[in-house]
């Protein structure tokens, strides 16, 4: 995924950014980035933060540098800010999406007379930086960012800062949100709106989808105005977004408590259950709310570990990340020894670190461990953003289990295995139950989790659920 922030202060902002991009952390794992704007220029520091936080990283940059303008960003993969010097002006870019049409675009831009681009440690194109090689394409700054949303198969957002101002665009179908505080000596533009309250701005905009606005420190101008159709992502409530998000008018915190809630509906009376946990941190708020409707009570019977481990998905090793998952929860024996307990993550996505945790409150006395992911079952990958690192969709355990069932004949019946009522989807559960040797399992209905957000639901971006666009 990733997060971005952006400030136009009559002051120096350089503290408003830090923090700013800081409270982007969640958002990202590999590399932070700021750039700043003053008068002697601009300035970028860029750094790997796999094993190490941004703040520890960044806190020296912070010092040293100096402006009134600066944007940051967390990425998951390539190095940001970007400072590019065009026939446009000089100018610092940073962007959060994904590309799936980039060697076409690549043809595209060497045909119109642009020799090279800088190759990645990766051996990938930087997407920011062909993103700003699309915007040189035109005239203005305005009219190359419109011609990106246009042409790029996938979505993309972004911020530009210019000497005089940021330019914040939102996706062409409002896929990740933008949003703008204002306070008395300027803006802040955020993906996340809590990030720019700790700092004393106020929300005043929420850009539409493909929107563009132009930001100064003494003013705020819509300069391409919002399109009708959207597409904001579900996963931002379900996993990505801070507690203290709003997305649309939708908290973050309120949605997953709703979510729970529905999922203790579904279960009624069907199961018998000691307690409600929730995989730390992303299930806990999910878990609340099915212990508030349930009344089943709420226990921790396992807690993380946070001073030392690193995210469970900070290192881009798989078996990696399943050690660091695995070594940082903490049980609590007189909470789980013979109890029957039903226990609620955000997604279900690979199965192995559930397997895991299953396992580890198995062999801490555990008498039956219940699964509720707080999400549909994930069928199909997200073409959107970078939500996992998988490389195919055969990485999904669902996809996993359907190609076991079906062979060659899964494209012609995948559909039904997003239809919760169909035997072929009761068939899949019970397949993954059994493979990851959980007592029950049963999934987030996609109806209940577009009724958990609340917003028209032709508004939101299901594909990885359904396959729709």
């Amino acid at each position: 995924m990733g997060g971005f922030f952006g400030v136009a202060s009559r002051k120096d902002c350089v503290l408003d950014l830090f923090y700013g991009v800081d409270y982007h952390s969640h958002l990202g794992t590999r590399r932070g980035g700021m750039a700043t704007y003053g008068k002697d220029g601009f300035s970028r520091a860029i750094h790997n933060i796999e094993n190490s936080p941004f703040r520890t990283k960044f806190e020296r940059d912070a010092a040293e540098m100096k402006g009134n303008l600066g944007i940051g960003c967390i990425s998951d993969f390539e190095p940001q800010p970007l400072l590019i010097q065009s026939h446009l002006g000089s100018f610092a870019i940073v962007t959060v999406g994904k590309i799936n049409n980039m060697n076409s675009l690549l043809k595209v831009v060497f045909a119109n007379g642009h020799s090279h681009f800088q190759e990645m440690t990766s051996g990938q194109i930087n997407a920011t930086e062909l993103v700003a090689s699309l915007i040189c394409q035109k005239g203005s700054i305005v009219e190359g960012i419109r011609y990106v949303q246009g042409i790029i198969d996938g979505s993309m957002s972004m911020l530009i800062m210019t000497p005089e101002g940021i330019y914040a665009a939102r996706d062409r179908y409002g896929r990740t949100p933008i949003v703008v505080g204002k306070n008395e000596n300027g803006y802040a533009i955020s993906f996340e709106n809590f990030a720019f309250y700790s700092l004393g701005y106020e929300q005043c905009k929420e850009l539409g989808p493909a929107e563009i606005v132009y930001v100064t420190p003494e003013g705020m101008e819509t300069v391409s105005g919002a399109k009708k159709d959207m597409k904001v992502c579900s996963f931002l409530w379900v996993y990505y977004g801070y507690p203290t998000s709003s997305y649309e008018g939708v908290n973050v915190e309120e949605m997953r408590y709703k979510c729970g809630s529905m999922l203790a509906k579904h279960d009624a009376d069907n199961i018998n259950i000691d307690m409600v946990a929730g995989v730390p941190d992303s299930g806990i708020a999910h878990a609340i709310g099915y212990a508030n409707e349930s009344g089943v009570p709420y226990a921790r019977p396992f807690i993380k570990y946070t001073p030392t481990w690193a995210r469970s998905f900070m290192p881009s090793d798989q078996a990696q990340r399943n050690l660091v998952a695995k070594r940082k929860l903490i049980p609590v024996p007189e909470l789980i020894k013979d109890k029957s307990m039903l226990l609620i993550d955000d997604s279900l996505v690979r199965g192995t670190q559930l397997r895991e945790t299953t396992e580890f409150l198995y062999n801490s006395g555990a008498k039956e461990v219940h699964i509720r992911p707080a999400c549909p079952p994930l069928v199909y990958g997200c073409k959107y953003l970078n939500f996992t690192r998988s490389k195919s969709e055969l990485d999904l355990i669902t996809r996993q289990t359907i190609q076991a069932i079906e062979g060659e004949n899964v494209e012609h019946v995948l559909h039904e295995y997003t239809d919760p009522n169909s035997d072929r989807y009761a068939a899949m559960l019970e397949d993954i139950r059994k493979q990851l040797n959980f007592t029950t399992l049963r999934y987030h209905r996609l109806d209940d989790l577009l009724a958990s957000i609340g917003i028209e639901p032709c508004k939101v971006c299901t594909y990885c659920f359904n396959g729709q666009e």
